[in-house]
């Protein structure tokens, strides 16, 4: 009886440290990611203030409208006046 006693709140105490949550939360410039590149909901005034006019532009295409910004290091692909994604380039090998 006394193990018994003793193992509930052994149990509740390790079901408190199994339950904790880390939280990275990002830090910075609002719309630009850590690596440099726009982050996702951007608009496409706040991408070309920051970065420059674009070497290219794709589109848009489809529904709901897509456009691709191409820079030297990276892609930015737009949903409307948004950004969608934006992803790194690596030169060809």
């Amino acid at each position: 009886m006394r193990f018994a006693s003793l193992l509930l709140p052994v149990l509740a105490l390790s079901a408190q440290l199994a339950n904790a949550q880390i939280l990275d939360m990002a830090t910075g410039t609002p719309g630009v990611e850590a690596s440099g590149r726009p982050d996702r909901g951007a608009t496409m005034a706040q991408v070309e203030a920051r970065f420059g006019a674009p070497l290219a532009v794709r589109g848009p295409v489809g529904q709901p409208p897509i456009a691709r910004w191409e820079y030297a290091g990276f892609v930015v692909f737009f949903e409307h006046d948004r950004v969608l994604h934006s992803v790194t380039v690596r030169p060809a090998p």
